[in-house]
């Protein structure tokens, strides 16, 4: 029998899990390291995301379900805004930037996706 919790199968928590721990490291770089403020808010804010798509996961109706993503989803968001402060002033390269911002935006798909099929299997959530 495995211990793993079902969530921990999802692809999309999966991946929000790996921006996670890329934001983590990007922000132990250079200046950025030492502007606690920025660098707390989107550590916070990544590990948001893949919680809620954990705790949404683990209720006990798609109505809840639906609603964590969507606050998972409001949490990558800000991560991405983030982002652009980062790049702004000087704590991101455009590259860094770039792949960061695509991992977010791929997880934005994939959770966006999740949503949509879970609606259309129960349209009165």
């Amino acid at each position: 029998m495995s211990t793993k919790h079902l969530f921990e199968n999802l692809t999309v928590w999966q991946k929000a899990r790996s921006l996670t721990k890329s934001i983590y490291q990007a922000t132990r770089q250079g200046a950025w390291s030492r502007d606690f403020g920025l660098s707390g808010q989107i550590q916070r804010a990544s590990v948001s995301v893949m919680s809620n798509i954990a705790e949404g996961n683990a209720r006990g109706s798609t109505k809840e379900y639906i609603q964590f993503l969507r606050t998972a989803r409001g949490s990558l968001a800000e991560v991405q805004s983030q982002l652009y402060v980062a790049l702004d002033i000087g704590y991101l390269s455009q590259n860094e930037f770039d792949a960061l911002q695509d991992a977010a935006a791929e997880t934005a798909r994939m959770l966006a996706g999740l949503i949509t099929s879970l609606e259309q299997r129960n349209p009165n959530p």
